[in-house]
């Protein structure tokens, strides 16, 4: 699979300076934990789960989570269970389909040996677990049974821990509640793919939902949970982990108390009006804004629970031309001393050493996203991901 892949060659070839890179459920951590991308949530309890599968895989959503959690009732749960069998078996028999990385999200480390010892031979299509409501005390348990599993199946299982308990909201007992997460995750740092931000739940240990004019960031309890959860796991020295966007919940807004956070000029450039005019009624433009934050705080890829927010978060997470030849002239060998150059745009100063990080983390991007071409925008790359 690839980003974009779901574009004729022709007009990714239009779009790209460099393509997307190919990608599969074997491929290096390193590499799967940066092109999770838009990670669309499904009840597992869909009765035509396999065919919505496949059905988003070919509309260019390459990782999805099955979930048994939150999103299903409670006396859903066995019902849930049975039916990712059955949807995992009718998939495994689709020789030649296309899927997307597929996690499932459970409730008990229980769950995960009972269903990789159930799906049987179908177990070679899922990618790992996701673990709610994480902690070092909670999340062990998670993690051993994960291992466990792997052993028992013979097949890599990866897991994504979903940071969203009160301990780690809350002031007094945040840092230790840190502390201890990020001992458990280190510990099985192997297995351990990306954390998962849970902002819906922060929200509702203080009665607050945010409104689709203002983004996570203008939450600011919330805010402050975001940076500290990048300040102790998202490092980029080696320690850190991917750190995933949180969710976005509207899908349409009949109306707004502020104006749109789309600027007109781009969308007259590329000559579609009617593109920024859809996204807005959609409530597209504060996903846009909150995907744009969510980058210049460090995380990467975004939880998703609807189809039309996959590829505004692909579209935003592509390199931009300008972002790959900084990245570029910064990790040129004879670089390494360090030193001071002006971009090749001539519009910013790169200091090599300071900027070397950031560099780095760009590159990894441009491989799994890819790199525009000089004269491509964002806009561009939205209209031609839109099915016609």
């Amino acid at each position: 699979m690839r980003h974009f892949g779901h574009i004729a060659p022709e007009v990714r070839q239009r779009l790209f300076h460099q393509e997307p890179c190919e990608f599969d459920t074997g491929s290096p951590a390193r590499v799967l934990s940066a092109a999770l991308g838009a990670t669309l949530y499904s009840p597992a309890t869909r009765p035509r789960l396999a065919d919505d599968i496949v059905k988003q895989a070919g509309l260019g959503v390459v990782s999805m989570v099955l979930c048994l959690e939150d999103s299903i009732d409670d006396a859903d749960v066995v019902a849930g269970e049975e039916n990712l069998v059955r949807q995992f078996a009718d998939l495994a028999g689709r020789d030649g389909t296309e899927l997307p990385l597929l996690f499932v999200r459970v409730r008990t480390p229980e769950q995960i040996p009972d269903l990789v010892q159930r799906l049987g031979a179908s177990v070679r299509l899922l990618s790992g677990f996701v673990l709610p409501k994480f902690t070092e005390e909670r999340g062990i348990p998670f993690l051993e049974a994960l291992a466990s599993a792997e052993a028992a199946s013979g097949h890599r299982l990866f897991a994504m821990p979903v940071l969203e308990s009160p301990e780690l909201l809350y002031r007094e007992s945040r840092v230790e509640s840190l502390e201890g997460i990020a001992r458990a995750v280190d510990k099985y740092r192997d297995r351990v793919l990306a954390l998962r931000l849970g902002v819906t739940d922060f929200c509702s240990s203080y009665g607050l939902r945010r409104a689709p004019d203002m983004t996570a960031y203008d939450v600011h309890v919330v805010a402050s949970v975001i940076s500290d959860v990048v300040n102790l796991l998202g490092r980029a020295d080696g320690t850190g982990f991917t750190v995933t966007g949180p969710v976005w919940e509207y899908f349409r807004v009949p109306e707004r108390m502020f104006k749109p956070m789309l600027r007109t000029s781009p969308f007259l450039e590329g000559q579609a009006v009617e593109l920024r005019e859809k996204l807005i009624e959609h409530a597209m433009d504060g996903l846009l804004r909150e995907i744009s934050l969510d980058q210049a705080n460090g995380l990467l890829g975004k939880t998703c629970i609807h189809p039309s927010h996959v590829l505004p978060v692909h579209a935003l997470s592509v390199v931009s031309h300008e972002e790959f030849g900084d990245a570029a002239d910064i990790l040129r060998p004879e670089r390494g001393g360090g030193g001071v150059l002006r971009s090749a745009y001539t519009n910013k100063m790169n200091e090599v050493k300071p900027h070397r990080a950031w560099a780095e983390r760009t590159m990894l991007r441009a491989e799994v996203f890819g790199v525009a071409r000089e004269d491509v925008s964002f806009v561009d790359l939205l209209a031609a991901g839109i099915p016609g």
